[in-house]
């Protein structure tokens, strides 16, 4: 076949492959076809198992004896995938590794090529041609095959190992969005897609009027249930997310136009579609940015339309008899979240989305375990087990009870850890030889006070202010900003509670204010460059933060991507107005204090600079890490790499924490390092005296903190820099952890 062809053969198979129903009927398909392409008498394709075994999935040409499995490294299949390159032989049967499959007529087969299917640098199968004659494959046919394969690898990556006809327990990465772990039945939140309704003529218009004005009626009516019943979970910040849904239900032109397609003939589902089409696209050829995002809620609301008139819209009705819920879906709706109880709620999955997403941070919020971006899964069976994995980022298909009886098993022993965790609430978090340690809690909704004041958070050392934005549809009041701080300090009265300005951009848009045409998001307009550049949003969000203060909060104004000196020095004389404004106003205000993340590693160096423009430096691990390595933690292809125990990343935190020491600033950390238990080993090391976490990572940290001298973690840190692998890091870290019998923070 000409070179040229390949990509042609290769998209009509994924086609057709992604027709099929059944991860069985689509092996059959590959092997069918790739026999065919490269013109062999056999095509095998072999999978490997969780004991590396390969199993034998599907086979074109050879006798079918039920199910075949070749154990580790054995034959030519296991040197293919071992070596990790291609095997191309005339006689099989006379090389030294030939391993005979009894029963196969294999024999009847001479030739061999066999190719290492990949996936992210791992080998997950191997798919073998052969032919009777003793004539190995030429050069171009094995070129073709290889190139085939490597495009194959992505196909078959997330298909079941099937052996005796039961389901292998099949592990798909995805990003963390929420910890723990949750074990159920899957609950697909799948509402229908309005705009694939197909016209068809009206046979009674009065009926259908009466019908639609019954449907909004009855919309209404979920959204207000909805809402009440997530803000008994999430108090404040639910109202606003029903608030564009309910604003356009009582628009009288959707209203109107509805009515005017039944008229003029259409049914009811075939006027809703053109009616939503039509405001959608309107609102889509507009060049205000928050307009156009709009035409994305007059879709959603669409298809939350016909839901309801399909009676779809239900979630409670499907899974009234289930007893542990995992909701699965391209993005789970907090109106999917709000209709499941929370004891039943066991787990999220979403198809896509990020850590930051607004379905993780609920989750976050409630405690539930949830995994983002695993990309769509097929052939979903109704009521199918899975387990949700959110402590690394994968959930787990097709579990058999073994597997299922070994996680249940981590979740118990989560509970008990907790309970015995939870009796060093009211203690401080103080080293054996003396040495004190700050622990604070991170927070954005005001759903994560109670967590933090119940597992003993001294302050809040990161409120993510942004969050009251991303929920909304509009840029909130600086009354309501007040509002919601002043929640935050009422709840932390007398401890320090660390605001970190708007931190838009990048992974976290404003749905009323996207930011279009940046090829790199990450290095785009986020942060303080964002808020420089919207000066009026930052003057009233600084002055909302100085007014809910008041002279008695402690208040602590975190500055986030600083870079520059000039964005610094363009804050302080904002925040200086400012207090001069609220001090007219009448208003009881004092300057707060002011620091900068250390996020972009330009910051380190320019510290010294700073050291009196600022009061203190807030390190964080999760952005900081990101870009020293140039990895996205939320790009599942690479996400894998990104590791905040990284050499580059321990000398960099720790370059910061001596500078921060010589200028004299107070310093703190928070991100997924100040909750990691082999981390806290080398901050604790590092003399870093201030860390911020998860309100349910605290009471473990404070375990650890109370077990290990701070002496002893200093000649922990000063050997692990000496390392040039973050795996020879976690190996060190791990075997202090076993001295200390703490292995169980790690689990």
């Amino acid at each position: 076949m000409a070179r040229t062809n390949i990509l042609l053969e290769f998209n009509r198979l994924q086609n057709e492959v992604s027709e099929l129903d059944t991860p069985a009927a689509q092996v059959r398909k590959i092997v069918d076809s790739v026999s065919e392409i490269i013109g062999t008498d056999v095509c095998t394709l072999y999978l490997k198992d969780q004991h590396d075994d390969m199993v034998l999935v599907s086979s074109h040409g050879l006798v079918d004896t039920g199910p075949v499995s070749i154990p580790a490294g054995r034959g030519l299949v296991g040197l293919v995938a071992r070596e990790r390159h291609a095997l191309n032989v005339a006689r099989a049967s006379a090389h030294p590794n030939f391993f005979y499959v009894e029963g196969t007529a294999e024999e009847r087969f001479e030739s061999f090529c066999g190719v290492p299917l990949v996936h992210y640098g791992k080998v997950i199968g191997v798919l073998v041609v052969q032919r009777t004659g003793a004539v190995a494959l030429d050069s171009d046919s094995e070129a073709l095959l290889i190139t085939l394969c490597s495009q194959l690898a992505h196909i078959v990556a997330d298909m079941p190992v099937t052996l005796q006809g039961a389901h292998i327990n099949t592990y798909i990465g995805g990003v963390r969005g929420s910890s723990g772990i949750g074990i159920g039945q899957g609950v697909l939140c799948d509402h229908g897609e309005l705009f694939s309704v197909a016209d068809e003529p009206c046979t009674d218009v009065e009926a259908a009027i009466a019908e639609w004005h019954a449907l909004l009626h009855k919309v209404r009516a979920e959204l207000e249930h909805e809402e009440s019943l997530l803000s008994a979970q999430l108090p404040t910040q639910a109202s606003s997310l029903f608030h564009t849904y309910s604003s356009l239900l009582a628009d009288h032109a959707l209203i109107q136009q509805v009515e005017s397609e039944i008229r003029n003939g259409n049914w009811l589902p075939g006027a809703l579609r053109k009616s939503i089409h039509y405001f959608a696209n309107l609102f889509l050829e507009m060049e205000d940015p928050y307009l156009r995002a709009r035409h994305e809620d007059i879709h959603h609301l669409g298809n939350k339309l016909y839901a309801s008139l399909q009676g779809k819209n239900a979630l409670a009705e499907r899974i009234a008899s289930v007893q542990q819920v995992i909701l699965i879906g391209d993005q789970v709706s907090i109106s999917d979240i709000a209709a499941v109880p929370s004891d039943k709620l066991a787990g999220i999955i979403c198809f896509e989305g990020s850590s930051m997403s607004h379905t993780a941070v609920l989750a976050n919020a409630l405690g539930v375990p949830a995994v983002m971006g695993i990309g769509v899964l097929k052939h979903l069976r109704s009521r199918e087990r899975f387990i949700v994995d959110g402590n690394t980022g994968r959930i787990v298909r097709y579990p058999n009870d073994r597997l299922c009886s070994e996680f249940q098993q981590l979740i118990n022993e989560e509970r008990l850890l907790l309970d015995k965790l939870s009796a060093l609430r009211d203690l401080p978090a103080i080293t054996p030889d003396d040495h004190e340690i700050r622990l604070l809690t991170n927070s954005g909704l005001l759903a994560d006070l109670s967590p933090g004041r119940k597992h003993g958070a001294q302050g809040i050392g990161l409120y993510r202010t942004e969050i009251p934005f991303l929920v909304r549809d509009s840029f909130p009041s600086e009354q309501e900003q007040v509002d919601v701080y002043g929640e935050v300090f009422k709840a932390y009265a007398g401890m320090p509670v660390y605001m970190r300005t708007l931190d838009v951009g990048g992974d976290k848009q404003l749905p009323y204010f996207p930011i279009t045409d940046e090829e790199n998001p990450a290095l785009g307009w986020r942060g303080i460059r964002f808020s420089i550049d919207n000066i009026q949003l930052l003057m009233t969000q600084v002055r909302a933060m100085l007014r809910a203060g008041g002279t008695t909060g402690d208040l602590h104004v975190l500055l986030p991507m600083i870079s520059a000196a000039e964005e610094l020095n363009s804050f302080n004389e904002l925040l200086s107005e400012a207090l001069r404004q609220l001090g007219e106003e009448g208003y009881p205000v004092r300057r707060p204090r002011v620091g900068v993340m250390v996020e972009v590693p330009a910051a380190i160096s320019q510290l010294p600079f700073w050291r009196n423009r600022i009061d203190f430096v807030s390190i964080g691990s999760n952005d900081l890490t990101q870009y020293l390595l140039a990895l996205d933690r939320n790009n599942s292809r690479v996400a894998s790499r990104y590791d905040s125990l990284h050499p580059a990343v321990i000398h960099e935190i720790n370059r910061t924490v001596v500078i921060a020491r010589d200028c004299g600033l107070a310093l703190s950390l928070c991100g997924e390092m100040a909750a990691d238990p082999l981390a806290v080993i080398l901050l604790i090391g590092m003399g870093i005296t201030t860390l911020s976490m998860s309100a349910v990572k605290l009471p473990r940290i404070k375990y650890l903190i109370r077990k290990l001298p701070q002496q002893r973690a200093a000649q922990i840190l000063k050997q692990c820099l000496t390392l040039d692998s973050a795996q020879d890091i976690r190996a060190v870290l791990n075997v202090e952890l076993q001295k200390l019998e703490l292995t169980e923070l790690i689990k």
